[in-house]
């Protein structure tokens, strides 16, 4: 299709550059001023006061719990804003919670979401907790929400969340966003802990956005959104995954370090030129999805009143 919208170049061999990707996206779907991104110069640093195997470290998560009134929330349900959770939230982490990541945009294309323990670590960190590799796993995880409104999230979300986290007795949290704005969210959540206090590693697939908010511990994986924690169905993936994470929270020597996982998507990385690409969506298609946002934005705007 033609459009005169500019999409930069790009080689399929490198991360997929997100920020650049949605600027054109939303540009073609007829929105105005492009979205700015959120970027510090300065990145606090708070090093781990205590081993590692000493220490209590908590999940925090941008899934939501399952809320049975809310519509299809299942794996490869189509973008359910009604879904969506505006407060801070924490949830016992005994037995399985159910949560899901309908209401956030992964990657539908190139990942089913089926196998939670791609985005969701928490079986993971109960087994290293277990096996006695990190002190203690805190009795709750937490649910951060997906504000593209920073403002909020800094004003609003992160002190909550510092607040739970206390109640726990925290040293540690670790941070697994799934959509653009999630990575936004989790590195925004990431600088108000370690300024308080609270050491941090953020496990995501979008680089440029961690890297351009400036985040102390950053584990990248070269997957599709939604697979932070490793490939799905492939539990030696996502163990191999969490461990570069905690090693990470514990060598990191300083802010803004990025360990990038060695772990391939598969031999074929064409997957890489799909995620919100406008060279490759029709008109039609292109006036589907403003129709589909628009929505989402007015269902959005009820849940807040």
């Amino acid at each position: 299709m033609s459009n005169s919208i500019e999409v930069p170049e790009f080689d399929s061999r490198s991360p997929i550059p997100y920020m650049a990707r949605t600027r054109s996206y939303y540009s073609a779907l007829g929105y105005g001023a492009p979205y700015t991104w959120a970027h510090f110069d300065d990145v606090p640093f708070h090093r781990l006061s205590k081993r590692l195997d000493a220490s209590c470290v908590a999940l925090v998560t941008t899934a939501a719990l399952y809320q049975p009134d809310k519509g299809n929330q299942g794996p490869g349900a189509t973008y359910n804003a009604d879904a969506k959770f505006y407060d801070v939230y924490a949830h016992p982490a005994e037995g399985a919670p159910d949560v899901r990541i309908s209401h956030i945009a992964y990657d539908r294309d190139h990942t089913h979401a089926r196998d939670a323990r791609t985005w969701f670590p928490l079986d993971a960190l109960k087994a290293v907790a277990a096996a006695g590799d990190i002190g203690a796993l805190s009795p709750r995880f937490f649910g951060l929400p997906t504000n593209r409104s920073r403002k909020t999230t800094l004003m609003q979300d992160c002190p909550r969340l510092l607040e739970l986290l206390r109640e726990d007795g925290l040293d540690a949290a670790v941070i697994v966003p799934n959509c653009p704005v999630c990575h936004q969210s989790a590195s925004l959540a990431a600088r108000h802990l370690e300024a308080n206090g609270i050491a941090t590693v953020v496990m995501g697939c979008a680089k440029d956005i961690v890297e351009h908010a400036g985040v102390p511990r950053f584990l990248f994986s070269d997957f599709p959104l939604g697979n932070a924690a490793g490939r799905p169905d492939d539990t030696a993936s996502q163990s191999f995954t969490l461990d570069l994470a905690l090693k990470l929270l514990v060598a990191a020597p300083g802010p803004r370090t990025t360990t990038q996982s060695p772990l391939m998507w598969s031999d074929n990385e064409s997957w890489k030129l799909d995620y919100c690409n406008i060279e490759r969506l029709s008109s039609e298609e292109l006036s589907r999805r403003r129709k589909a946002f628009d929505e989402s934005k007015r269902v959005a705007k009820l849940k807040r009143v």
